[in-house]
């Protein structure tokens, strides 16, 4: 497989000047990915030294899923105290960028999977503090198309390749208008309900969570790319009921699908997945906050021609809605998350059970489209509905 040298300066340049908000001479930009992806890092550099600024290139190990700080080797072979013994130079190569600039795709991911159970969760706390490092600063995460995510999508190398491509190259801006009539729904509206269809239980399962006085947020390639999501983060404390989430998503290289959860005052009381359950009950065992949702989002991308298994991908998706396990958006609650107030004002949201802190963000998608296990999403209110793979509101 070759990417044409012009797609993937059409590529990089959505990432730098439109995802990252371009560079200037000061920035260090840190570029981070496995070997593989080497043709688009490639020209992410070049283009970020011929602004004049620094390009920090951070090559990840194949068993590094998402260059956390330690790959599967120390969560195989080590115990808890070496993953916590963090070199004190990561944590300033983290401070010191300006903005962020991650190549997800991985050249064999079984290299990651399966991880033991104690070493594999202190693996994610570790890195916790390095995601909320990037998440104050300018960001964006994209996908490259590799043999081994096409081997897990079931599919050949060049078709998923074409997939990957096209969505990527297309021009993120033009999502504006399709969004705005969904953000402006959302922002004035106080709850979220989402009805679905539990295929084996055989009943219809309701889930609400109060979004009032959020933050809404329209997606066009600021954070990711490809993308299409108008999301905010719910009050923690207020998810109650029950869901059925039908779409695959794979996570750590593990496909989980069909999963069903029951909410109790935030809190996950229950939970099955019909493929990935230990997978599943690893992400929800991780900490407090793994068992509270922090997301709640409507796909907007009409255009992705394949639905994909990667959440990058299959989140985005014109007619579906996905809601995350773990952490919450600190930028739903305040203006300026980075700021001295914005963070004393998180941190007593967080202290309330508003907002939810966790080492995981894991986004789980519904299909509302044709045959998806989504039946009915009301804002108070008034319905939404899918038509030709773009949400309408029906009154």
């Amino acid at each position: 497989m070759e990417i044409g040298r012009k797609n993937l300066e059409i590529w990089a340049g959505h990432l730098i000047n439109h995802s990252i908000g371009g560079v200037e001479k000061d920035d260090v930009v840190m570029v981070k990915g496995e070997r593989i992806a080497w043709p688009l890092i490639s020209v992410c550099q070049d283009m970020i030294f011929s602004a004049g600024a620094v390009a920090d290139i951070n090559l990840t190990a194949p068993d590094n899923d998402r260059g956390k700080i330690w790959g599967a080797s120390i969560a195989r072979h080590g115990t808890v105290e070496q993953i916590n013994r963090i070199p004190e130079w990561h944590r300033q190569r983290y401070e010191g960028m300006t903005k962020y600039i991650e190549v997800m795709g991985a050249e064999s991911p079984s290299l990651f999977t399966n991880l033991p159970e104690e070493t594999g969760l202190a693996l994610v706390r570790a890195d916790e503090p390095f995601k909320n490092i990037r998440l104050l600063k300018n960001w964006v995460i994209t996908l490259f198309p590799t043999q081994g995510f096409a081997d897990l999508e079931g599919m050949p190398l060049d078709e998923y390749a074409d997939v990957v491509v096209s969505a990527s190259t297309f021009d993120p801006r033009l999502l504006e208008e399709i969004e705005e009539p969904v953000r402006r729904l959302m922002d004035k509206s106080r709850e979220v309900r989402i009805v679905t269809g539990h295929p084996e239980k055989g009943r219809r399962l309701e889930l609400r969570m109060n979004i009032e006085s959020r933050n809404i947020r329209k997606c066009t390639g600021e954070h990711n790319l490809p993308d299409g999501e108008v999301f905010t983060s719910p009050d923690a404390r207020s998810v109650e009921g029950e869901v059925f989430v039908d779409l695959p998503v794979f996570y750590e290289g593990v496909t989980v699908r069909g999963i069903y959860l029951r909410f109790e005052a935030g809190v996950i009381k229950e939970y099955s997945a019909l493929q990935g359950m230990a997978s599943l009950e690893k992400i929800i065992k991780t900490d407090k906050g793994s068992k509270r949702l922090g997301e709640v989002a409507f796909g907007t991308n009409a255009g992705i021609s394949r639905v994909l298994k990667h959440p990058l991908f299959v989140e985005k998706v014109g007619g579906t809605m996905h809601i995350a396990i773990g952490q919450s958006y600190p930028e739903c609650y305040v203006r300026d998350p980075s700021s001295e107030e914005g963070r004393a004002e998180c941190d007593l949201l967080f202290k309330q059970g508003i907002i939810n802190r966790s080492a995981r963000h894991v986004d789980i998608v519904i299909d509302f489209r044709p045959g998806g296990a989504g039946k009915q999403v009301f804002l108070d209110e008034t319905e939404l509905a899918v038509e030709d793979n773009n949400w309408i509101i029906v009154g």
